[in-house]
């Protein structure tokens, strides 16, 4: 039986099909031969990660990044100054409204992927639902039949504002076809599929539901990381996804509407299995990056002897771009005038870079801050 397609953009696509997808769509030499392109970059990434002795050096770097792609792609955007300096102050001051949106991404990342630690790894209603909510700050859930959901053309061009999609909508009809996809990726039994593959057509099956009312993209993209972490191939969710997709931000939404007005699956999973292999190729190189970084300013610190417990220091700076003595004393590593005289006396050394913003002494990681921005 053929895929069934939405020809009516205009009209909610009910008819979407249920999961598992047919194997003809995904059984093809090219999509096996790309697969084991993106297999072997993701156990590479996997294999460096794991060897490195405290992992939390790597977590805020490198889902921070992420949370700026991945709210690019939806037009959110702010400067890494801006970011940086408003994670380093989360807890204390008010946040700007797009640093603020980032860092509610950073945050559905990490409590999505505990919440599937606590819960068996086990994809359902509340685990997207406390998603979506903290993305988007919103309190409600699965969007009702009254919910008028339209995806337009963006942009300025001739077909600007234009529909191009409309999901489903109706009684019970978002719910059942989510409960679809819950069994699909809960249920391996049932649908046997090599977990990249099974991501990739998890992930277009929920951008096609498009359960809530706003979100729905990057809660997909968390979702996506999030599947990787449950079946093991990676131990956190520090896939750098969103760069890539970023940029090829107009092939991602091709690849979406291919499916929806010609089935055309083979595009959309080859473009998938891509961004897993560059995306983790490029994560790889980052952290190899960072600990670089990281052993080289640990070395000239020790060497110039006059910084006490060195270690903790450089973890510290390498938690975050932006430091402040605050973090050192909160956490009781050093004393406010001793933190302070080291964090000047690195500044000397022209590890950091002081900053006075607002009142307040910034401490900017130059290096970490560098290969960040790369």
């Amino acid at each position: 039986m053929a895929y069934l397609v939405n020809p009516d953009r205009s009209l909610p696509w009910n008819a979407l099909p249920l999961l598992p997808l047919k194997p003809h769509y995904y059984q093809s030499v090219d999509i096996y031969e790309q697969l084991g392109n993106a297999k072997a970059a993701l156990g590479r990434l996997q294999g460096r990660s794991i060897a490195i002795p405290n992992q939390g050096l790597l977590i805020n770097s490198i889902s921070l990044q992420e949370a700026k792609a991945s709210s690019a792609i939806e037009n959110i955007f702010t400067t890494d100054d801006e970011l940086y300096q408003a994670y380093s102050e989360q807890r204390s001051k008010p946040l700007p409204g797009p640093a603020r949106e980032i860092l509610n991404y950073r945050e559905a990342l990490w409590e999505g992927y505990q919440y599937l630690l606590k819960n068996e790894n086990k994809f359902d209603e509340e685990y997207f639902t406390r998603i979506y909510r903290i993305i988007t700050s919103f309190k409600d859930g699965i969007r009702p039949p009254v919910a008028q959901v339209y995806i337009k053309q963006g942009g300025s061009g001739h077909n600007a504002g234009k529909v191009f999609y409309t999901p489903p909508r109706g009684p019970v009809i978002v719910q059942e076809k989510m409960q679809n996809l819950y069994d699909f990726l809960n249920d391996d039994e049932k649908y046997p599929l090599d977990p990249l593959l099974k991501m990739a057509i998890g992930h277009f099956q929920f951008e096609a539901i498009h359960p809530f009312r706003d979100g729905n993209g990057r809660t997909g993209r968390i979702f996506s990381i999030h599947y990787l972490t449950k079946k093991g191939l990676l131990d956190l969710p520090i896939l750098f996804m969103s760069r890539y997709i970023m940029e090829q931000k107009e092939v991602y939404y091709k690849g979406l509407s291919g499916i929806t007005q010609r089935a055309d699956w083979k595009a959309w999973l080859l473009f998938m299995l891509k961004t897993v292999e560059v995306s983790a190729n490029l994560t790889y190189t980052k952290i190899n990056d960072i600990i670089a970084a990281k052993d080289a300013i640990l070395q000239a610190i020790i060497d110039r002897g006059n910084v006490a417990r060195p270690e903790i220091m450089v973890n510290a700076l390498f938690t975050q771009p932006f430091t402040k003595v605050k973090h050192f004393t909160d956490k009781q590593y050093y004393a406010e005038n001793t933190a302070r005289k080291y964090l000047d006396e690195l500044a000397g050394m022209d590890i950091l870079e002081k900053r006075i913003i607002s009142g307040s002494a910034y401490y900017l990681n130059l290096e970490l801050y560098r290969i960040l921005s790369e």
